[in-house]
């Protein structure tokens, strides 16, 4: 059997479970170790926000300037300003992984203070990391704070797979040992057929013309990696909803391309 006609099949049978109020933008499986790519779907060429996927270089930035230390440390206090739309899960001491598994905004704003405009552009740009653009908001000096967030840094599909290849390959221009602590803490799952998954969801709203978020219409990533064996398969989805529903944007992202994943790669 043809493997990227069955991926296909696959990917449209499965998409019944992306509601019809959502749209998959792209969805690209590729071989880690080579330029074989399974199956590449959609619009995977346009840059749109990180948002929280950003965590994953970010953490590979901070293992590599020495700011974070290991998988617990440093444990950083909340304090009274900092962003707690999480609820009361971001108002707790926040360790390297508690960051990564919960996504705490202001974990990530405390390293990009730490590296400052010039190194964190530089890394993104050292990266290949989509636009490398940390300026964040127009005229606003808030890119420390949010560039990643439906502001000025930008990436599409296909960058972030080419970007967690050099990952997992250790080809990014940083210490072996950055981007091996940064790895580790990301979530890790186990799907079908002996996949062991490990990636990371993003959510944030798009900007209408005048720049305030169009809440109706998020956009959702998961981006990662799956190993069985000696074999790496690198993959990011995008989804983006036409309307406000739960769950989350980025959790519909990660469930359909989890359930979709041993399909796509089934090789009999």
């Amino acid at each position: 059997m043809d493997i990227r006609l069955f991926a296909a099949g696959v990917l449209l049978a499965a998409g019944m479970s992306v509601p019809a109020q959502a749209r998959i933008i792209c969805t690209i499986v590729a071989d880690a170790g080579s330029d074989e790519v399974f199956l590449e779907k959609g619009d995977c060429t346009t840059r749109v926000t990180p948002a929280s996927t950003f965590k994953v270089p970010l953490a590979v930035m901070g293992y590599d300037s020495g700011y974070l230390e290991d998988a617990e440390e440093p444990v950083l206090p909340f304090m009274k300003g900092y962003p707690d739309w999480g609820g009361d899960a971001w108002r707790q001491p926040t360790s390297p992984k508690r960051w990564m598994e919960l996504s705490v905004v202001w974990y990530s704003q405390r390293i990009a203070e730490f590296l400052g405009y010039e190194q964190l552009r530089d890394y993104a740009d050292a990266f290949g990391y989509g636009n490398a653009d940390m300026a964040g908001d127009p005229g606003k000096d808030n890119g420390l704070e949010r560039a990643w967030i439906a502001s000025s840094l930008k990436i599409s599909p296909r960058e972030q797979v080419e970007f967690l290849k050099k990952l997992v390959n250790h080809e990014l221009p940083v210490a072996a040992d950055a981007m091996d602590r940064a790895m580790e803490i990301v979530e890790r799952r186990d799907i079908e057929d002996g996949w062991g998954v490990q990636g990371k969801t993003g959510m944030a709203y798009s900007r209408k013309a005048d720049g305030t978020p169009e809440y109706g219409r998020p956009y959702g990533w998961y981006v990662g990696w799956a190993r069985r064996d000696e074999r790496t398969v690198v993959f990011a989805r995008l989804i983006q909803d036409e309307k406000k529903q739960e769950p989350r944007t980025s959790l519909r992202a990660r469930d359909s391309i989890l359930k979709e994943l041993p399909g796509i790669l089934a090789t009999d």
